[in-house]
This record gives structure tokens, C-alpha cells and sequence, in this order.
């Protein structure tokens, strides 16, 4: 068995997927909903009262606003290693409440604490980057949002500099995507270390690039458009999401 500081690389395979099966796990998502209201719902409520924080926070400030938008995508699959422990017992025939899913934050404290951590780190990296990328357009691209959207984007004047930026952005949230979309589950399922679900992560997203892609696009689709609604749709739509991602991840893993 090869280890590497410690982890089992002993990693299960990766079935193939098709796209036609994003339907499925979006359907299954709503599914556990309905099976468990309460306590997924209660899930929604916290992604709600994240984002509403997220966009209090960063209103004046374009980078952050960008950089927090980005954050919540990159540290939403941690937030969801409660809903993927409510598909697991209600696949299980068990009808758990919310304070019971709480538990798997305790017994996978470790591997998930350290994947939290490597998400945080990510985000911060990109923070400072984007920081130190608008200041160099002058400080006052930094006063206020609306005009960020007129001096930077609108103007013409920075279009090199909005690209490249949106390019760097979204090279880093498919690594992050690479890396995280069998990650908290497989930790969840099998009890295994963050290094092993990581590199099991990274081998089903090679294995289905593009079905997982389609996946990546629907996941920010609908979050944004949670966003779009004041964050109200944020509170069904994030449960439906992190339900349908355990789905996913079981019809990835042998």
C-alpha cells in the first residue's frame, strides 16, 4: 500500500459519467430535500446568512466584492459536509435532524479541518493577488462597486487587466473545482485523509472532464442566480446543490 506523509493512496476508481446524469443528481438533490426539510433547509439558511455577510462586507471594495464571490464557491463544499452526511443517512433509511448531521464535523474533524484550510489559504492567495492587481490601477478604482463597473469595466480603458484577471479567476476555481468535487464526500463515505480524497477528486474530474464541467457551470449558474434573488434562493437552491453533489460523487466512485 503506498502512503504518502501518512495518507492511504490505495484510491478507489472512477466510473465514467455522461452529462444526461446532472439532471439525475439535481432531481435526487431535490428528493432529499423533500426528504429532509428541516434540517436541510437549515443548511440553506446559513449559505443564506453567508452570503448576505459576503455582500455587506465587500459592497465598497470590487476586489473583495469578486474575491468574496469567488470564496463562497471555493469554501461552499466544506459548508456542505453536512448535507452530504444527510444524503448518506437518509440513503441509509435514517431520518436524521439537523443537530445529528452536525456530528460529522466531529468524527471527520481532522481530514475536513485541513481541507477547510487549504480552501481558506486558496482564497486568501487570491484576495492578496487581487489586491495588489487593483491597486496598481490607482486607488480610486477601489472606492465603490458601481465604480468599479464604470472606471474598470465599462470604461474600456483596464479591458487587458479585467480579462486576464477573469481568466486567472477561473483557472484557480477549476483547479479548486479539480480538487474538491469527490473530496468532502469521499471523506465523508470512507473516512479517508484530505491528501487521498483530493487526488481521488482530481482523478474522476480527469476521467469526466466534461460532464464534470457541465457540472461546474450549472453549480455556479444556480448560485448566482441564488444571488440574483437577495440571496432567498440561496436558502433551497445551496441544499439542492449540496444534495445533488453527494449523488454525483456516488455515481463517480467504484
Amino acid at each position: 500500500m503506498t502512503t504518502l506523509f501518512g495518507a492511504n493512496l490505495s484510491l478507489p476508481a472512477a466510473r465514467q459519467v455522461s452529462p444526461g446524469q446532472i439532471l439525475n443528481w439535481l432531481a435526487a438533490g431535490w428528493r432529499d430535500v423533500r426528504a429532509n426539510p428541516i434540517p436541510s433547509l437549515a443548511y440553506g439558511l446559513l449559505f443564506g446568512l453567508a452570503g448576505d455577510m459576503i455582500l455587506l462586507a465587500s459592497v465598497s471594495k470590487p476586489h473583495l466584492f469578486g474575491v468574496a464571490i469567488s470564496g463562497f464557491f471555493l469554501v461552499a463544499p466544506l459548508l456542505a459536509a453536512g448535507l452530504y452526511e444527510l444524503s448518506r443517512q437518509n440513503a441509509a433509511g435514517q431520518k436524521p435532524i439537523f443537530i445529528e448531521s452536525l456530528q460529522v464535523f466531529r468524527r471527520h474533524g481532522r481530514p475536513l479541518a485541513l481541507f477547510g484550510l487549504l480552501l481558506g489559504l486558496i482564497t486568501l492567495l487570491w484576495e492578496r493577488f487581487s489586491a495588489v492587481s487593483f491597486r496598481l490601477l490607482g486607488e480610486e478604482s477601489g472606492l465603490a462597486i458601481n465604480r468599479f463597473f464604470t472606471d474598470v469595466v465599462l470604461s474600456g480603458e483596464h479591458n487587458g487587466f479585467f480579462v486576464t484577471w477573469l481568466i486567472l479567476g477561473a483557472m484557480l476555481a477549476l483547479l479548486t473545482f479539480a480538487l474538491s468535487v469527490a473530496s468532502g464526500p469521499l471523506i465523508i463515505d470512507r473516512n479517508r485523509d484530505v491528501v487521498s480524497a483530493m487526488l481521488f477528486s482530481l482523478n474522476a474530474f480527469a476521467t469526466n472532464v466534461v460532464p464534470l464541467l457541465l457540472w461546474a457551470l450549472a453549480i455556479v449558474a444556480l448560485t448566482l442566480l441564488g444571488f440574483a434573488t437577495l440571496l432567498f434562493g440561496l436558502v433551497i437552491i445551496m441544499p439542492i446543490l449540496g444534495h445533488a453533489s453527494w449523488h454525483a460523487y456516488r455515481d463517480l466512485v467504484e
